[in-house]
């Protein structure tokens, strides 16, 4: 009588790893008694997505074969179906039964220049060879980025090469003192384009900085509104604002000296509004269109503002209006302008660049760029010396700053 034959199941033959099962694609093996297999696994063991991630390798004496269980060259079977192995021990009678996982296996057709290949690779550097790993088992995210900086390095290059012979060709035809004289006009026109509007042949000081360059008859007209604050101030709600430093230095000391008399006074308190708003608008980055300084701010005003003292940008998937450093000094420029106009011409540079959190050099920078005569003045305390700038006729000739300021010497 025939033993009766028993099955046991064991799972997997070794801890989280399934016997491969091999599927050739272009025949069927008739021997492996020359044939190696070699089992690659994920290191990833926390990733719970490429912790099964398997490589079968199968080499013989003419072809390499290669399949794996992930990718598009991995059988969908695997997800749907369960496959097992069984080892059936005659002695007795018993078939233990493992977990398996079938692998398409493709040959590896490669030529002779092996030795050439793995020299190629030895001398690529790690950021080459990084890539080469992100194109053979990085994810869709990671494949998208490499070609992407891949496009902006190509884009990059051709854009240098463009730009080296546009300049060989300027250089050939122009010559080099005429592209450096062009260089010195291009500076004095980007200086001009962050400075108001100055009229050198003014015969009055009234005319060099043009109040109407600053603030528009309509944009003078709507400040009366909010600027109506200032005109009604008093000691006790000075000393309330200065507590509570919701204003700028400069503005809250002009507010202790305002003039007396009614038209003068309205005249003042516009001004100093304007100003501080022109503050305000310095300390930020990315600008609202509606409300620029606040909801305090009239339309235009903050249209103003918006279209004279931002340039506009693209980040974050969206056009932004951005406060960029030569903007800030633009703003710093007409800042000044109007503090001359407020203060009869002369104003104290160092209180303005305590407001604006400027470097000294920076808004001196800016002041000889205006034609202002650079002077020296005791604050309120001895010890303190500020820096006044005055507005006088004939203006000084500006000369443009050149290389890096000395150190002084103590």
């Amino acid at each position: 009588m025939a033993l009766e034959a028993r099955w046991s199941y064991r799972g997997d033959p070794q801890e989280g790893q399934s016997a491969p099962l091999v599927l050739f694609s272009n025949g069927k093996l008739k021997s492996c008694d020359n044939m190696n297999f070699t089992l690659y696994k994920s290191k990833d063991a926390s990733n719970p997505r490429k912790k099964h991630k398997r490589i079968l390798n199968a080499e013989t004496d003419r072809l390499s074969y290669v399949g794996n269980n992930f990718g598009t060259g991995s059988l969908k079977c695997n997800t749907l179906c369960r496959y097992f192995v069984g080892v059936f021990d005659k002695d007795s009678g018993e078939m233990e039964v493992y977990n398996a996982e079938l692998f398409h296996m493709q040959p590896l057709v490669s030529d002779d220049a092996a030795d050439e290949d793995l020299s190629e690779y030895l001398n690529k550097t790690y950021r080459e060879k990084v890539d080469l790993c992100i194109e053979a088992f990085g994810t869709s995210k990671q494949r998208r980025a490499l070609s992407s900086r891949r496009m902006n390095e190509v884009r990059k290059e051709v854009l240098n090469k463009a730009v080296a012979n546009a300049a060989e060709n300027i250089i050939e035809t122009k010559g080099v003192a005429a592209v450096v004289s062009d260089a010195t006009e291009d500076d004095k026109a980007d200086v001009s384009l962050v400075l108001p509007p100055c009229h050198e042949d003014a015969d009055r000081l009234e005319d060099v900085y043009k109040f109407e360059d600053l603030l528009l008859p309509a944009e003078y007209e709507a400040l009366k509104a909010p600027a109506m604050a200032f005109v009604n101030i008093t000691s006790e709600e000075i000393l309330k604002l200065t507590e509570e430093k919701s204003h700028c230095s400069f503005v809250l000391d002009e507010l202790k000296c305002l003039p007396v008399e009614e038209k003068k006074r309205d005249r003042k308190a516009r001004c100093l509004w304007f100003l501080d708003s022109l503050v305000k608008l310095s300390f930020q980055r990315v600008v609202k269109q509606k409300y620029a300084v606040g909801p305090d701010c009239p339309h235009i005003i903050s249209n103003k503002l918006v279209k004279n003292f931002t340039a506009l940008s693209y980040g974050n998937g969206r056009l932004q209006n951005l406060v960029s450093a030569s903007m800030k000094a633009k703003i710093t420029a007409y800042i000044i302008a109007l503090a001359l106009h407020i203060n009869n011409f002369q104003t104290d540079l160092t209180v303005l660049q305590r407001d604006l959190k400027l470097r000294e050099s920076r808004i001196l920078d800016i002041a000889k760029a205006m034609r202002l005569r650079i002077t020296k003045s005791k604050g309120l305390a001895e010890c303190e010396e500020h820096k006044l700038g005055t507005l006088r006729l004939p203006l000084p000739v500006y000369k443009m700053p050149t290389g890096h300021r000395k150190r002084k010497m103590k």
